[in-house]
This record gives structure tokens, sequence and C-alpha cells, in this order.
């Protein structure tokens, strides 16, 4: 399957006046599905205030132009927004399929910082999952990929494509260079990471978009600016990286189980 990956620049004109013609320039590629970064719909850093103002539910009018778009397109689109839900607002992503139908919701369960905590609510479901042309697809969000239990859920589920949406900043270069990469590898599965390029407020975003296969290289260079990467996957890869050595299911959960609790 081929996928799409828009790492596109902050501020400017209204993402989703770009991403419908991203989406179509996507399909026309021959990708069946199009992953963008996080909170996509409105920009990461834009401030508690703005942030709850632009907050709509999941059948407000974004996501439903977003579906429009996946149907007008013939594509799969992942996408992020700010989700107004029982009174809190969630830092939320979404897959639809080619007809805009919703396969799936995910809410970010790590928050990061004050600039997560002073507007967002925590997720509480770790493992979200849809299938899609055959392949079982995953979603996290930035911060939530930095915890190996997160990642290791995901493979234990049965993920073979983690999509990670993510506004990841400068200095942090090292999680999109090496962290992704190991994640892939231990977990033998596809990453699909997805960032911002560019600046908002303070922030200065690294770029550095990747799709990481199972053996844990990049399957493209670095990625720097506006731009739309495509990868095709193979699952093949994923059953060729595990007959070499099955991290899985070479595990000794008896010995490290506790390892994932707080001590007493």
């Amino acid at each position: 399957m081929r996928i799409a990956c828009w790492q596109t620049v902050a501020g400017g004109e209204a993402p989703r006046t770009r991403l419908r013609a991203t989406a179509h320039e996507a399909a026309a590629a021959g990708a069946r599905l199009l992953i963008t970064a996080e909170v996509s719909l409105t920009g990461y850093h834009l401030g508690p205030r703005r942030l709850r103002q632009l907050a709509e539910p999941g059948d407000g009018a974004m996501c439903t132009e977003v579906a429009e778009i996946a149907a007008e397109a013939g594509i799969a689109i992942v996408f992020g927004w700010p989700e107004l839900a029982d009174g809190n607002v969630y830092n939320s992503v979404r897959m639809v399929d080619k007809t805009g139908e919703t396969l799936a919701t995910y809410r970010k369960t790590h928050l990061f910082g004050d600039i997560d905590r002073a507007i967002f609510e925590p997720g509480q479901t770790p493992v979200v999952q849809a299938e899609l042309d055959g392949l079982t697809v995953g979603m996290l969000i930035c911060y939530d990929v930095e915890f190996p239990e997160t990642v290791r859920a995901h493979a234990l589920a049965g993920t073979e494509l983690l999509v990670v949406p993510t506004a990841l900043m400068k200095p942090w270069e090292i999680v999109a260079q090496t962290l992704v990469h190991a994640r892939a590898l231990e977990n033998q599965i596809y990453v699909a990471y997805v960032n911002w390029s560019g600046s908002e407020r303070e922030l200065d975003y690294c770029g550095l978009t990747r799709v990481v296969g199972p053996s844990g290289f990049a399957l493209h260079d670095d990625v720097h600016g506006e731009q739309l990467v495509l990868a095709d996957l193979d699952p093949m890869r994923i059953t060729k990286a595990k007959q070499v050595n099955d991290y899985v299911a070479d595990r000794r959960p008896d010995l490290y189980g506790s390892l994932s609790t707080d001590p007493a």
C-alpha cells in the first residue's frame, strides 16, 4: 500500500484549503492514505483561548469537511483537530476512509508540558486501530510515541502501520532521527511520523517527517520544508523482519512485567 505524509508549513493559508489540494495530489500519485500533522486542521500552538474557540465535536463542520474532501479525492485521510466532548477539549486524531466514513478516532493519552495540559484533557484509550486495505493501522499522537509501552501495546494488538501525527520542535530532532527508528525496529512495524515545519508563535518545528520500516530504516531521505512524502509499504517486510529475530515473541514478561507499574 502506498501512503502519503504531508509535512506542511505552520501558518499561512487555511489548513483545510491546502488539505483539499494535497488530498487530490496524493491520490493522483497512487496513495491510499494521506497522513497529516498534529492538530492539522487548526494548528497546534495557538494558545488555550484560541484552541477552545476553535474546538468542535466529532460531527462538527471541520470533520465534516474533511470527510467530504476524502470522498471527493478518493483517499483515506488521517487528520487532527481540537475535539470538544463532554465539556472537555481533547487533542484528537481521526481516520476516515476514501468514502469519508469514520474508521477510528484517538485522543492523545500523554500530554506534553504546559502546552498540552493548559487546554487538553488526556484520552484514556491506549490502542485505537482500524483496518485499511487489509492493513491494521494504529494511531498515536506526538509525545505518545516517546513511551515504549504505547508502541509495544500496539504491536501486541497487531498494529502493522502506526501513524503518529506530531508537532515536534527544535531542539528535539533526536526523537525523529533516533527514537522513532527504535520504536519501529523493536516492535517490527511501520511507523509514519508526520510533523509540521516552520514556526508557530515561539515554537520552531523541525520537520523530519519520516516513514520507518520494520527493520528500523527510513524509506526516504530527511524531509525539510513543505513536502508530500510517498512511501510504499509491504507487509511481507514485517514477516521477514520477524524471521530474523522476533522481539515480541522473544520477550520475557515474567521477568519484567512489574516494571510497567509504579513502585510502592
